[in-house]
């Protein structure tokens, strides 16, 4: 256990933000899987549900919830089922 008073407060934040990031990766999880629910069903709004999940991607790889990179791949490997299904 921390005895420094910053490093307190450094773990704290710390457990603030991984909550806060563990919310975003399992609603970027979410939202990819319906998206590819959607685009396998052929589902009358999966365009809509694909650019939610390219979105929320996005987002969360510029607020460093998860790393660019990986955003970018899972980004483009929705886009390719998306490709491959229309």
């Amino acid at each position: 256990m921390a005895n420094i008073k910053s490093q307190i407060k450094r773990n704290r934040q710390n457990e603030r933000r991984r909550v806060r990031n563990k919310v975003g990766r399992s609603e970027l999880k979410t939202r990819v899987k319906r998206a590819v629910e959607g685009l396998d069903g052929s589902a009358d709004d999966a365009v809509e549900r694909v650019r939610s999940a390219q979105k929320r991607l996005a987002k969360a790889g510029a607020k460093g919830v998860v790393h660019k990179n990986q955003a970018a791949r899972r980004t483009s490997r929705l886009m390719k089922r998306a490709a491959k299904q229309g």
